[in-house]
């Protein structure tokens, strides 16, 4: 087997990378660039789409899948391997971002700007959905002249890391391994020992806060901004951050923690997700599908309110008093966060929370940087309000769940993570005796 690595080498995004044996060529996610690096998704592919055989993806995340309807519209003509809880899950968030694809298009006609490219389109969706092959976990699948495996990664609903072996030798790729402290997803399962593992390596410079304290801090900062009468604004990623989010703030309100304000959740995207999320209640942890068996919607405090229209999303902004409010995108890409952020930034009594990971670069590291003024959709506005960043939500492993992750391993090849991340990582490992690479893009590996 040769593995090519043609993406996330270096960066947390654009996870792509290509396993050949015997003349079949299986791709091994297909994902989109975000933050600094999105002008990369405009380049060509470094390999001719209409020569791979298959693609397996790791789970619904577009930096992960947001590249394969573009595979399709230069020529693809294979499957789309996955759980069935991710190809449900990629859909929307497929849809979504080619919405705002062709709103950054009408944007440029309106303003007189060159006008992007669109990279692909509705038909290349639905042949990604007539593609989809669902394979459950655990089940072995002969994909060409692989047999291939996938195990829960506890990322998502769905995610998996998967096994590939074909005439003795196994490959291991990671996808994006789960926090094992969280409560709505299974723990992450263990490898088998590989000959090559291509691991994540997105926190491999540092573990994680106990979560324990993230929880008491993120109630800690919505009681004494609710009662301050001020709103707290939370930029999420639609798919699991803002349900994990939704799931604690239910608990505190039941526990008495918190005091009960409005919620909104203001993402047609998250919506949209969060109502596939009862379709596959066997991919979350004993302790949500408990919920479920008692009629208990486990993600929906007492004054939720899902927004779906323009309207309804600059109404939030003309009410007073206290109030949550959840929006997209996560990474501060775009999305109604953006006008959220003009309008509640310069307020002292308000508080911005961030939950996920902030590229370099991006408006979100600047806002926890302490940066003010910042500019938000042409504007500068000064930043007045409080901001915390919680990182013990990250739906990441951390460093010390990614070396006992890797403990058996010892041969690795690390991608999806900065460089400094993927350098401290490295040292550890081969501390204890493993050859470490660091993935360069278009670098070929012999297993």
């Amino acid at each position: 087997m040769k593995l090519t690595t043609w993406g996330a080498c270096g960066t947390v995004t654009g996870s792509c990378h290509l396993l050949e044996h015997r003349g079949f060529r299986l791709l091994l996610d297909c994902g989109a660039y975000q933050g600094e690096a999105e002008e990369r998704n405009r380049a060509g592919f470094a390999f001719d789409p209409r020569q791979i055989d298959a693609v397996v993806l790791s789970h619904a995340h577009l930096d992960h899948a947001g590249r394969i309807p573009r595979l399709f519209h230069e020529g693809y003509q294979g499957r789309v391997y996955a759980t069935a809880p991710t190809l449900k899950l990629v859909r929307p968030i497929l849809e979504d971002a080619l919405k705002l694809m062709k709103e950054d298009i009408r944007r440029a006609r309106r303003k007189k700007l060159p006008v992007p490219e669109l990279l692909w389109d509705d038909a290349d969706i639905r042949l990604f959905n007539e593609r989809g092959k669902p394979v459950p976990y655990y089940s072995p699948r002969k994909i060409g002249p692989f047999r291939l495996t996938l195990k829960n990664a506890g990322h998502l609903p769905g995610s998996a890391f998967v096994e590939v072996q074909a005439e003795g030798r196994t490959l291991v790729f990671s996808g994006d391994l789960g926090n094992r402290r969280k409560e709505t997803l299974p723990d992450p399962d263990y490898p088998r020992v590989a000959d090559l593992t291509l691991s994540e390596s997105t926190y491999g410079d540092r573990p994680h806060r106990p979560f324990q304290e993230t929880l008491v801090e993120f109630a800690e900062v919505l009681v004494r901004t609710l009662d301050g009468g001020g709103k707290v604004i939370i930029p999420s990623f639609a798919l699991e951050r803002a349900q994990e989010i939704l799931f604690y703030i239910r608990r505190f309100e039941a526990e008495g923690q918190i005091p009960v304000a409005p919620v909104f959740v203001d993402s047609p995207l998250t919506t949209r997700v969060s109502e596939i999320y009862g379709q596959i209640q066997d991919a979350f942890s004993p302790l949500v599908q408990s919920f479920y068996r008692r009629g208990v919607d486990p993600f929906a405090p007492a004054r939720l309110r899902y927004t779906r229209s323009v309207e309804e999303s600059k109404q939030i902004n003309e009410l007073g008093g206290p109030a949550i409010i959840i929006a997209g995108s996560g990474m501060l890409s775009g999305g109604r966060i953006l006008h959220h952020l003009r309008h509640h930034l310069p307020q002292p009594e308000n508080a911005v929370v961030f939950v996920g990971y902030q590229p370099r670069g991006g408006l979100g590291h600047q806002l926890i940087s302490g940066v003010t003024p910042v500019r938000i959709m042409g504007h500068e506005v000064a930043v007045r309000a409080r901001v915390y960043s919680l990182g013990g939500f990250s739906g990441h492993a951390g460093r010390d769940e990614l070396l006992d992750w890797l403990a058996a391993e010892q041969r690795i090849v690390l991608v999806h993570g900065e460089d400094a991340a993927r350098q401290s990582l490295a040292r550890r490992l081969r501390a204890r005796g493993a050859r470490v690479s660091l993935a360069r893009l278009g670098q070929g590996y012999e297993i």
